[in-house]
């Protein structure tokens, strides 16, 4: 198959996170497995644009990559350039995957292929979120989803879904999703260092809770802060990036609740560098307010780390099923007396990390997950175009 994907942003924008990494390694595994890979994309990396070359395609493993400018209206990802690109372009593929909602691109990749009658598939990416849009400019995006993206949803022939409880967000925003498809995200295992990977032994020399991820509230973070008043004996590393001016909110917790000596602020790391702070911890916990799938969880399972997470997270579920660490409701005292339960019950946690292991190589690796959304693409194919 020829396939193109829509985003508004790629490597080597790593500021976004998550998506950045499971869009490039579900195309990346898309393209191992033989199909033509397309991503279009802007070149916007937060305040500042990448240093990539634009209107041509850059191979990355695998995969042909377009960027286009986009100069105004960049919050939107707005690029005339692409649009010109999408209309003359979108026939020659066989599908096209959107990625995101909200945003520019989107709009108008999905009417571009539904004048060439190119089927699409759309993936909201956690997007659409009833406590979210809520919580970040209410009334633009009900004005988005009133004006543009229901539209957009309608007309998909299939909505990609990275968890069940991602599709059930969506239905509660009554959003028609008898079309979803639920395909997870992946895990690169050969991305892990070798010595990393094969090693069965913890560092116990200073064992330490870790969080590991953007800091916004949406994470909560302050929750993790709030439990480390239950946890005397314990001390948090909280590494990751700040884009939103939250961290002086989290320090100031910190220091009114009396635990700023057990919590240590980072800025993000390199990517040499995760893997050093994930296998030194003893637990990673991610205590979301929502969270679509939580591909930090995955990294931690996969190298043998239990984990703590809310229900918010997408792969709560996964982690209940499986026993690669423990579910913890939102309030403080429930993440702490999860965190001491493995902290405190070595065999519990050698419990866990042993299930962890096994349940990412044998579920999510990359080549499983790119045979999934290929069954799903080949589905698309057989349906009729929605209007």
């Amino acid at each position: 198959m020829k396939i193109l994907h829509i985003v508004p942003s790629y490597l080597p924008a790593w500021r976004y996170g998550g998506p950045i990494h499971s869009v490039h390694g579900l195309c990346g595994a898309l393209a191992a497995q033989g199909h033509e890979i397309h991503v279009f994309t802007t070149n916007v990396n937060g305040s500042t644009d990448s240093d990539v070359p634009l209107g041509i395609a850059v191979d990355i493993d695998g995969v042909q990559v377009w960027y286009f400018p986009s100069k105004c209206l960049r919050r939107l990802y707005y690029s005339p350039l692409m649009k010109g690109a999408l209309k003359t372009r979108i026939k020659e593929f066989d599908l096209v995957h959107l990625h995101s909602v909200f945003l520019w691109p989107m709009w108008v990749a999905a009417g571009c292929a539904r004048r060439a009658h190119v089927p699409y598939v759309i993936a909201p990416r956690g997007m659409l979120v009833a406590e979210l849009i809520r919580e970040k400019n209410k009334v633009i995006k009900k004005l988005s989803i009133a004006l543009f993206d229901r539209r957009v949803l309608k007309g998909a022939t299939a909505i990609h879904f990275t968890t069940e409880r991602e599709k059930a967000d969506c239905l509660a925003l009554g959003i028609n999703v008898s079309c979803g498809v639920v395909v997870p995200n992946g895990i690169d295992i050969s991305e892990i260092p070798v010595n990393i990977r094969n090693s069965k032994k913890k560092n116990t020399a200073k064992p330490y809770i870790l969080y590991f991820g953007r800091i916004n509230w949406k994470k909560g973070i302050d929750r993790l802060i709030r439990a480390m008043q239950f946890l005397p004996e314990a001390r948090v590393n909280i590494v990751g990036n700040d884009e939103e001016a939250y961290l002086p909110t989290l320090k100031l917790l910190a220091h009114d609740l009396g635990v700023r000596n057990q919590v240590k602020f980072h800025g993000p790391a390199k990517l040499e560098k995760k893997w050093e702070w994930i296998t030194g911890a003893s637990v990673l916990v991610l205590p979301s307010r929502s969270e679509n799938f939580g591909n930090v969880v995955l990294e931690a399972m996969a190298v043998g780390v239990p984990v703590v997470v809310t229900p918010e997270v997408g792969l709560a579920d996964t982690v209940k099923r499986s026993g690669a660490g423990i579910v913890a409701d939102g309030n403080p005292e429930s993440i702490a007396t999860a965190i001491k339960k493995i902290i405190h019950d070595r065999k519990k946690a050698h419990s866990m990390s042993e299930a962890g292991r096994h349940t990412v190589e044998t579920e999510y690796t990359w080549e499983n997950v790119a045979g999934q959304m290929e069954e799903a693409y080949q589905g698309v194919l057989r349906t009729p175009l929605r209007e």
